[in-house]
């Protein structure tokens, strides 16, 4: 018989002068849901946590309540075997599930109300539909969500001419109901030109920024911002003056509060170079008016902290920007990681890890693409065959910004990770709760994978918090993975043995 798996405790952790309770609640891990389950965590919908699985032509919502038993596992009887792509866009009693599927030579875009007993409150709803002579084996539509979630987007890019790309975008309400559709061809070099992260704003702006540099293996030397507007059938472009310095992966973050675009780049002051320190740039998204921008140099006390294993010149060299954190009063806190690989048989560079990692550096075709930075998410359960690939993540920087893009201070979180088979068990998640940054991840303690968790306040002081102790033998957290679903909550996907099954965290 196959028995459940249930651990309830506490922990009492010293935090910044006061006593903190974490309350880690399992669920029972299901025959169905092995290491090759597609999932998605939806989040919480009322008083329960759901979650979406996917094995094979089977696709099912678990529905598990506080304690994290499962209510009930709801077949979703209208989707085809074989979907493409899911994602979720949640509120506190319901959720809308935007999914595609292929039939014959159409791909659909479909969504569908979900309430918090994982059944669907609505009839499927076309959203959108193109017309291929291939069968798509990853995504056509790139589903976006403005923060308030009240603007949703579906968006596609047909690059099948190379010089000519045709965006279409659907911009929907909160509802799923559509507002517009647009049909917008942009001029590329396909060869040198690259696309950012795409966001949706508020107010149903369209941004990303438009990358280019010179050869298809150098940094980027010319960098615009692309801003598509509401009710606007156009692109507006406008490009920034780097003064001569060559950026590395720009990432940009939409200030809804105060009404700003903030991008962030680590830069170079040479071709291929080591990286000298961060451009910030903060750009006013009602006025068109470049508000700021800046190269802030590190200095050798912060290379020192950051640097790990490498030299000081090339402490930075394999970090890479993860999150932007806008403040109250215009400023922003930037997070950063050491990540990287090893080979007998291939030395990965930068570049070649920029190129894996980002879809839109794709230069054959724009056409499908995986979820950026998240290649072990939805669809892609993959694992790397060869063995004498080694995957690291190691610091984590946490530098904190003003409304005048100045820097007030800076923290380092030390680890060492790695792992030979992939990266599932490495790197870290990062969730705000009370005014504080809470950062779980792996360390290899007495040959064992603990959970630890560090936590840094509004003035950069870091905390560190007594190991986890007396966590379940044989779970294997991926805290990478893991989904914040309320203000102090979140959930948090594990191996046990050859099964996937979940963790609630209560802080």
């Amino acid at each position: 018989m196959f028995y459940r798996l249930l651990a309830v405790m506490f922990l009492v952790i010293a935090a910044a002068g006061h006593s903190q309770a974490q309350r880690i609640t399992y669920a029972e891990p299901e025959r169905e849901d092995t290491r090759r389950t597609n999932f998605e965590i939806v989040g919480k919908l009322g008083q329960n946590y759901l979650v979406f699985k996917n094995n094979r032509s089977s696709n099912d919502i678990c529905v598990y309540d506080n304690d994290m038993r499962l209510v009930k596992r709801v077949n979703q009887e209208f989707m085809p075997e074989k979907i493409i792509n899911v994602d979720f866009v949640t509120h506190p009693d319901h959720a809308y599930m935007i999914y595609q599927y292929q039939k014959k030579n159409i791909v659909y875009c479909m969504g569908v109300k979900i309430g918090p007993d994982g059944k669907n409150l609505s009839e499927p709803m076309e959203l959108d539909t193109t017309q291929v002579n291939f069968n798509a084996d990853d995504k056509l539509y790139t589903t976006l969500v403005s923060e308030d979630k009240k603007m949703i987007m579906a968006l596609k890019i047909n690059s099948r001419n190379s010089k000519r790309f045709i965006f279409t975008s659907v911009l929907m309400d909160g509802q799923l109901n559509r507002i517009e559709k647009h049909q917008i061809p942009m001029e590329m070099d396909e060869r040198n030109d690259y696309f950012t992260d795409f966001y949706l704003a508020n107010s149903g702006d369209l941004i990303f920024g438009k990358c280019m540099r010179t050869g298809s293996n150098d940094n980027i030397n010319k960098f615009s911002l692309v801003q598509k507007f509401k009710g606007v059938d156009s692109f507006n472009v406008r490009p920034f003056e780097l003064d001569g310095k060559y950026l590395d992966e720009v990432k940009i973050r939409i200030d809804n509060l105060n009404r700003q675009y903030l991008l962030t780049a680590f830069y170079y002051k040479a071709k291929r170079g080591n990286i000298e320190g961060l451009y910030t740039a903060s750009f006013d998204q009602k006025g068109d008016t470049l508000l700021r921008h800046k190269a802030i140099p590190f200095n050798d006390d912060l290379r020192n902290l950051a640097k790990g294993e490498a030299n000081v010149k090339m402490a930075f060299n394999d970090y890479f920007i993860r999150n932007i954190i806008p403040k109250r009063d215009g400023g922003f806190i930037m997070m950063a990681e050491a990540t990287y690989t090893t080979s007998r048989g291939y030395t990965y560079n930068r570049w070649d890890y920029l190129y894996w990692r980002n879809p839109w550096m794709m230069p054959s075709d724009y056409y499908f693409w995986n979820r950026y930075y998240s290649p072990w998410g939805w669809n892609s359960w993959r694992y790397n065959n060869s063995p004498a690939t080694r995957y690291h993540a190691d610091n984590i920087m946490i530098l904190s910004f003003n409304n005048q893009g100045e820097m007030e201070w800076s923290n380092v979180i030390p680890k060492t990770q790695f792992d030979d088979e992939s990266d599932f068990l490495i790197s870290y998640t990062s969730l705000v709760t009370g005014g504080q940054i809470r950062f779980l991840f792996n360390l290899m303690e007495k040959r064992t994978l603990m959970l630890n968790e560090q936590v840094i306040d509004a003035d950069g002081q870091l905390t560190r918090s007594p190991t986890v102790k007396g966590l379940n033998k044989g779970y294997e957290f991926m805290p990478k993975f893991a989904k914040q679903v309320s203000a102090n909550q979140i959930i948090i996907p594990c191996f046990y043995r050859n099964y996937i099954c979940f963790a609630k965290i209560d802080f």
